[in-house]
């Protein structure tokens, strides 16, 4: 398979400085050697630029978004990336970053395919808006704009209005929801499989839930966007929104596994990963072993 990986420095999402180290971070820890050991073409098509902004600028288009210009346009530019490289029969693997990237890398996968759904590993929702949000931060606002919901400026991103179904829209490991979350998860009845149904029923059931639901809704093509964090912290401490109770690597191989058994990956995210905040690159450790399990894999 030829393989893309693309870099997005981007923290503005996140407001927190460190996380736009990690796609550099990860290449000088053998990157790509890993993913061309696994038998594949890989191209490093080097990383994205982030323009710099000051943070005295950071609501210059208002309080309720921050840093809002300069994260469309890494988006814009993303989305178009990862379209060019669907079009040439190759896998986007985005490095982040903050996960605000999600916008972009999804809206290019929406433009190259209709019948496409995506699975949101994170602990997160990342489904606040600007009326939403306590913070402003936008890495928490890209999969409701993804579904046309929200701000005009992150809806219309490389194209108008939504750009994926939500009924095709997977939320795994979430743990932490903010109440106006909830009321949209309630008012279009997305499916959510929050920590604690995992607890409950098993990563298994999640997997096979979310496989019967690809095939029913005719999805032949997934985004898979994994934040670090969706991963419990013990074994994930180097990213800037740690959530207690999260995924164990065995719950996460599994589910892996089941995913990439349909066939139906087509790209994929990582993000969130902050060597700053690592232990012992504890978490780098992590990202490249996730990689390393995916790629030998896809």
């Amino acid at each position: 398979m030829k393989i893309n990986v693309i870099g997005v420095p981007l923290n503005l999402g996140c407001d927190r400085e460190g996380v736009e180290r990690a796609p550099n971070h990860l290449r000088e820890r053998g990157l790509m050697k890993l993913i061309r050991g696994n038998g594949h073409r890989a191209f490093d098509l080097g990383n994205l630029y982030v323009p710099p902004v000051s943070e005295a600028d950071k609501f210059a288009r208002g309080n309720s978004m921050k840093y809002l210009d300069a994260i469309v346009e890494v988006n814009n530019n993303l989305a178009e990336l990862v379209y060019d490289t669907l079009r040439g029969s190759a896998f986007p693997l985005v490095l982040g970053g903050d996960h605000s990237l999600g916008l972009g890398s999804a809206s290019g996968v929406g433009k190259c395919y209709d019948d496409f759904g995506i699975i949101w590993l994170d602990a997160h929702g990342d489904i606040n808006t600007s009326e939403t949000s306590p913070s402003g931060n936008i890495h928490g606002m890209p999969l409701s704009a993804l579904m046309g919901m929200g701000s005009e400026e992150l809806v219309n991103v490389y194209a108008p209005g939504n750009k994926v179904n939500p009924q095709n829209v997977f939320l795994v490991g979430t743990r932490s929801l903010d109440e106006g979350e909830w009321d949209l998860i309630e008012r279009e009845k997305l499916s959510v499989y929050t920590m604690e149904t995992i607890h409950l029923k098993g990563i298994g059931f999640v997997a096979e839930d979310i496989k019967r639901k690809l095939k029913e809704r005719k999805i032949r093509n997934v985004h898979f966007s994994i934040d670090v964090d969706s991963i419990d912290p013990r074994f994930a401490p180097g990213t800037g929104t740690r959530v207690c109770e999260g995924l164990m690597p065995d719950e996460f191989n599994n589910f892996v596994d089941h995913m990439l058994s349909t066939n139906l990956i087509k790209s994929m995210d990582l993000v969130e990963l902050n060597p700053e905040l690592d232990v012992n690159e504890q978490t780098t450790s992590l990202c490249l072993q996730i990689i390393d399990y995916i790629t030998a894999r896809l």
